[in-house]
């Protein structure tokens, strides 16, 4: 094979990070990685991702790109996941961000990467995921009267140890669990919990980062009868010394912020508790969404 191969290589991502309700994410170390083929005459898509999945052009990521450019001549492509799919790591986003990236390099359309994160926000409904797919690392992003602000941060160096149960949790059913109205002073502090966590990422004050993570107030406690393992997982995290423990996006992964000397004490632990899921030790990935020739 003499012929160059584009590869489209987009991190999965972990949102909210607690108090961060829709706007805040984090890039990792796990990959959805686009190999473009040959041209063909109807798209191809090869996967391993289960019968579920289409191969042809009804394939999330191969309509994601016809939606941004219609003309797109068909190729074979060949998708591989490393993200759980409905399990809060970024599955679709993922799949959103390939789509565009396909488009945006067959279609030569030039786009760069904020007006990505732009575009994929407009398909996601909001940026917490997408962002941080495209743009890498920390990224904190509104979406607000059609327009995506997205501000990309440093987070300290720290390992991201997941815990993926071994059950889907559709988001859609995730957020049917929240709650219709939050009062008033609730609310304020809910976003003031949020502010101070994004000043503290962005000046890497660890001792504050841990606590605030943990202080959410829009979405974990009306969600914890669909993940009951994030309380138990959390009491561990406080007891083996760990910086924070999460609820994943809409669940059921729970993230643990941890330095990576305790991560093998941590899962001995969980695992003694019963918790049977399983663990994945990732990093957080700095660079976003890479097209290579």
């Amino acid at each position: 094979m003499g012929k160059k191969m584009t590869v489209i290589k987009v991190p999965a991502t972990s949102a909210n990070l607690g108090p961060g309700f829709d706007s805040l994410g984090i890039a990792l170390s796990m990959y959805l990685t686009l190999t473009v083929g040959s041209k063909c005459d109807e798209w191809v898509v090869e996967h391993d991702l289960g019968a579920d999945i289409p191969t042809d052009e009804e394939n999330m990521i191969i309509k994601t790109a016809l939606g941004l450019a219609p003309n797109l001549e068909p190729h074979k492509v060949r998708v591989e996941s490393k993200i759980p799919l409905a399990r809060g790591l970024g599955s679709s986003s993922t799949a959103i961000v390939a789509g565009l990236a396909l488009a945006n390099h067959l279609g030569k359309l030039g786009i760069g990467k904020d007006e990505l994160v732009q575009k994929a926000t407009e398909l996601e409904g909001h940026p917490d995921n997408v962002a941080p797919a495209i743009l890498g690392d920390f990224v904190a992003a509104t979406y607000v009267n059609g327009h995506v602000t997205s501000v990309k941060g440093n987070f300290p160096k720290l390992s991201f140890l997941a815990y993926i149960p071994d059950y889907e949790l559709a988001t859609s059913q995730s957020r049917e669990a929240l709650p219709e109205q939050l009062a008033f002073k609730d609310a304020v502090i809910a976003g003031s919990v949020g502010n101070a966590l994004v000043a503290s990422i962005l000046t890497g004050n660890l001792a504050e980062i841990g606590p605030l993570m943990e202080a959410d107030r829009y979405h974990e406690q009306a969600r914890l009868k669909l993940v009951p393992h994030l309380e138990i997982l959390r009491k561990l995290g406080h007891e083996v010394g760990a910086l924070a423990t999460y609820l994943s996006g809409a669940g059921p992964t729970v993230m643990v912020v941890i330095d990576q000397s305790k991560v093998a004490d941590f899962i001995k632990e969980a695992q003694a508790l019963g918790l049977t899921g399983r663990f994945e030790q990732l990093e957080v990935e700095r660079q976003g969404l890479v097209v290579s020739e």
